[in-house]
């Protein structure tokens, strides 16, 4: 906050030097002008052009003033006029020589700027005092904002409805946004949006209306979503998918037993060509729990695009209950398709069973008790966002509406990608120094070392005079959506969603052994220096700072799905609906180069002995694989200006994302702007198809990854470890407690990829691998009402020494499943995976297995998507305390001694529960408390995100590519 004030006094002083002393504006005849508003944005700042005609009377001196939309535009400078700012209002004034503008005259002037977030044009200008409403044609149009009347209990849908007009031209768009956040742009009246599965909360809504020529006009609403407390009308499904020419049904009832009859209205909104019947059913003592059956219809049409409508459920003394009916257009391939309809019933499913939060932020489980990556339900992921586009795409694909989907990106930006004002620092010079990585937990905190030298960082200043600015383009890989922790924005305590970060300790660190940190590091929680020195010593006291981690697969899966997003599109001829998101996609793929390069820009191959292995000069650092993470951090305090910014040593395959590599680099729209980005990618796609090569098994599986700092220190590995291209072989890259090339999911994941780029380019190396891993997935799957696929695997042997010129079988590198098991996420994604191969190989098993996991997958739906029981005997660990003997448990340095936000202790001594003792308050944690006291394992139905909506993208993945079943 400390630097945001002297930014403040800079751009003042700027002001001042331009000589801002503003006399009384001249009275003047009224005029009329139109204003030209032409910005020139870099990212974080800007230059605009404004030019000023006058449509009326002559005027001999003139004040310009106008609004900015958002609090943190400022003019730092100008010209052609005298500027001044106070708040959000700007002020013009002319110079001497351009004060006199006759009837037809114009002049520009302009400025320089700066903002945080985003950089919208002002809504609207004043010439002396009147409202520039453009008498030759630049009249702005009118809107209006209409809603139901509430009350509205959560979780609530609520439906908005614009109508627009302009008296001198035509409407381009309407933008709905929710508390200041856009969440839809609707080009094609009548315009409106449905805000989906509300939390209680106080929430304010505007309809934004454009002109032809971008002039706007704003219509506000504000309404409050109360707690759920009494009875409520419930529907089944809570969204409903009909097929064009058809019909279906949900079903309504009480979520408690009335006193007496209850009479329910049913009202329509939206397309015309969806109705309901019948418009009036009675809910009584004898059948509020079964509930009637109400069915909604299509009508049959010509057109190629699918509609949506409302139905309102309405009755006296209860919430109104909005239900979104979704056409299924069957004009279009695969539009009557069976699992088309499965795909708009599961999104509908995950748009309104408690998936997101109040700010749209997308959880990771709607269940808060789970503990895995993220340590708690309601925080995120950077994979949660990037399967939420993912999803988004699969919608306009179906739908062809595409304002979800930018909306996603939206929300992705704002919350999880950090804004200017989140790395103030990051434009400063820097270089990071070198700390050693160790096995354990008990190892850490790890010394600074000023004598290992670090490599040059080969992308910063190519960057910098790329974007102008400082700011890394990427999303940091954890969110506290709900503020659980409570430590807000750099310790405010109070701002959601907060940046945190857990795993710092080593490949043996688990989840259970984390101590949870704020990114934004103020000292105000933790110890006397916060949290870092748990993790670094230094000589000197730390300083404040912020510091982000970047998860690659997360960021390169969001590019995946730009990618699909724009071809599906361009073949609806709506290129222009995501050409904007698109372009941010290509942003993104920019930054996620430093997950390309060694951690501290060490020379690739052969890296042994922290200060004998060289430095790293251009793009000897280059690995060109797509490493655990990237992260950057910088200065916090005002009087401070430093940043750092490293890659990763360690590369796991199930991180890889050629199929994102080839689009970056072949798809116009989706090439980065850096000078070498193109080469960059290019290199990067050739080396991750090697990669992959060189590990796969005997059996097909493919293996662990390398690295290029054996045990996170450049130590020495075991003689005959095997390399790729200089790096070493390593079974279980990155962490070890599980061992990270157990799960079966970072298979499917990794492999689906391949499987797409094969679909899409027919690369001969990508079918070659998948020649060889989809039968060894297929043998292992058991199909049926007790179907199965693998969970855990255990690996033996390794690969041969990488020889690009002569690639040689890995005969002694062999995998074996070790457990099967019933995860639907990791189901969804082999299916995905059979799905994309058998469409281009025309491989009959693998299409026919991937319809019977999928079939499967629809047996276990359930309200709020497809779950099966899951045991969770590792919540065991909840109460560990360190053990040395086994080096479990949660660690704390003796002498350490904090306090987390919520007055928790943090000790030696101390557990995963005793810092979260929240979890005691948290309605599932009965279950966990029996089985710490000796009763039996614990068995929970989770909702992943990610998992339910890779689940809606199989169906749709199915229906599109098969449309004849």
């Amino acid at each position: 906050m400390a630097r945001r004030r002297r930014t403040a006094i800079l751009a003042a002083a700027a002001l001042a030097v331009a000589g801002v002393t503003l006399p009384a504006g001249p009275a003047h005849a009224a005029p009329a002008c139109d204003v030209t508003y032409t910005p020139n944005d870099w990212g974080g700042g800007f230059t605009a052009n404004v030019a000023i005609k006058n449509l009326g009377d002559a005027i001999n001196g003139w004040t310009l003033k106008w609004t900015f939309p958002n609090s943190s535009q400022r003019v730092t400078n100008g010209w052609s006029a005298r500027w001044s700012q106070t708040g959000s209002e700007v002020t013009a004034t002319n110079e001497a020589w351009n004060g006199n503008l006759g009837t037809g005259a114009s002049t520009t002037i302009g400025f320089q700027g700066t903002y945080s977030g985003s950089n919208p044009k002002p809504a609207a200008f004043t010439l002396n005092g009147v409202t520039c409403d453009g008498a030759s044609g630049n009249l702005p149009p009118t809107v209006s904002l209409s809603m139901p009347p509430g009350p509205f209990t959560a979780p609530a849908d609520v439906p908005l409805n614009a109508a627009a007009s302009d008296r001198d031209g035509t409407i381009s768009k309407v933008e709905f946004y929710r508390n200041g956040l856009l969440v839809n742009t609707d080009t094609t009246a009548p315009y409106g949006y449905t805000l989906e599965d509300l939390p209680a909360g106080d929430y304010t809504v505007q309809a934004k209306a454009y002109d032809n020529l971008e002039a706007t006009a704003i219509a506000e609403r504000a309404f409050t979503v109360r707690p759920a407390t009494g009875p409520a009308l419930v529907a089944t499904p809570s969204a409903v998918s009909v097929n064009e020419g058809g019909t279906a049904s949900f079903n309504l009832k009480l979520s408690a037993a009335p006193s007496g009859n209850v009479p329910v209205t049913l009202t329509r909104s939206g397309d015309s060509d969806i109705t309901v019947s019948p418009t009036t059913v009675t809910l009584t003592p004898s059948n509020w729990s079964t509930g009637v059956p109400v069915t909604v219809a299509a009508a049959e049409d010509s057109d190629t695009v699918g509609g949506s409508a409302t139905i309102t459920a309405s009755a006296s003394g209860f919430a109104p209950l909005p239900i979104v009916i979704t056409e299924i257009d069957n004009d279009v391939p695969g539009g009557d398709n069976v699992y088309i309809k499965r795909f708009l019933d599961q999104y509908g499913k995950i748009k309104n069973s408690g998936y997101f939060s109040p700010e749209g932020v997308p959880y990771h489980s709607i269940e808060t008790l789970i503990v895995e990556a993220p340590d708690h339900g309601h925080e995120t992921t950077s994979e949660a966002f990037s399967f939420w586009l993912w999803l988004e795409a699969n919608y306009g694909r179906v739908t062809q509406n595409w304002a979800p989907f930018n909306n996603s990106w939206t929300v992705m930006e704002k919350y999880i990608i950090p804004s200017s004002a989140d790395q103030p620092s990051a434009g400063a010079a820097g270089t990071p120094q070198y700390a050693a990585e160790h096995p354990l937990p008990s190892q850490y905190p790890s010394r600074l070392d000023p004598n290992v030298s670090v490599g040059q960082d080969p992308l910063r200043s190519e960057l910098q005079s790329t974007y102008g600015t400082g700011d890394i383009y990427g999303m940091h890989w954890l969110l506290d959506v709900d503020n659980v922790y409570g430590y807000g924005r750099c310790g405010d305590g109070t701002t959601r969603p907060a940046y945190i970060n857990t795993f710092q300790r080593g490949t043996q660190e688990s989840v259970w052994e984390t101590v949870p940190q704020p990114s934004c590091e103020t000292f105000k929680h933790g110890g006397k220096n916060g949290y870092l020195d748990l993790f670094i010593t230094e000589p000197n006291a730390p300083a404040k700072q912020w510091k982000y981690t970047n998860a690659p697969d997360a960021d390169a899966r969001a590019v995946q799905a730009a990618y699909w997003a724009l071809t599906w599109a361009k073949a609806q001829g709506k290129q222009a609906d995501v050409a904007a998101t698109v372009a941010k996609a290509a942003k993104m793929g920019d930054y996620l180069r430093y997950a390309m390069f060694d951690k501290y820009f060490k020379k690739i191959g052969n890296c042994v002995g922290a200060t004998t292995c060289p430095a790293g000069t251009g793009r000897d650092s280059a690995h060109y694989l797509m490493s655990w993470y990237y992260a950057w951090g910088g200065a916090y305090e005002a009087g401070q200006n430093w940043s750092w910014r490293i890659g990763s040593s360690h590369s796991h395959f199930g991180y890889q994302n050629p199929f994102a590599a080839w689009a970056l680099t072949n798809v116009n729209e989706l090439k980065p702007k850096s000078p070498t980005a193109a080469s960059d990618w290019q290199k990067s796609f050739e080396r991750q198809l090697e990669f992959y090569t060189w590990l796969q098994s005997a059996e097909g599986g493919i293996a662990g990854g390398a690295t290029n700092s054996w045990e996170g220190s450049y130590a020495q590995p075991p003689a005959g470890t095997a390399t790729f291209y200089g790096m070493f072989y390593d079974v279980d890259p990155v962490y070890n407690d599980p061992p990270s090339n157990q799960w079966f999911g970072m298979q499917v994941w990794s492999m689906q990829r391949i499987a797409e780029l094969y679909l899409e380019t027919g690369n001969a190396k990508a079918k070659a691998l998948l020649d060889k891993w989809v039968p060894w997935a297929i043998a292992n799957t058991t199909l049926g009402s007790n179907w199965s696929i693998p969970s855990d695997m255990k690996w033996t042997g390794q690969p041969n020494n990488w020889n690009p010129s002569n690639p040689q079988p890995n005969t002694n590198l062999h995998v074996e499943v070790t457990v099967k098991g019933q995860d639907v996420g990791v189901a969804s994604a082999l299916a995905r995976t059979l799905i994309a191969y058998a469409a281009k190989s025309g491989n009959a098993a693998a299409k026919n297995t991937a319809k019977g996991l999928l079939d499967a997958l629809h047996a276990a739906s359930d309200a709020k998507g497809v779950s099966m029981p899951e045991k969770r005997g590792d919540y065991r660990r909840f109460d560990d305390v360190y053990d040395a003997a086994t080096g479990q448990g949660l660690y704390i340095p003796p002498g350490w001694t904090g306090k987390m936000p919520n007055g928790d202790t943090i000790a030696p001594g101390k557990s995963f529960l005793d810092i979260r003792s929240f979890y005691k308050n948290d309605p599932d944690w009965p279950k966990v408390e029996a089985y710490l006291n000796g009763g039996p394992e614990p068995t929970f139905n989770y909702h992943r995100f990610w998992a339910q909506a890779d689940v809606a993208m199989a169906y749709a993945d199915y229906g599109h590519l098969f449309p004849n079943g």
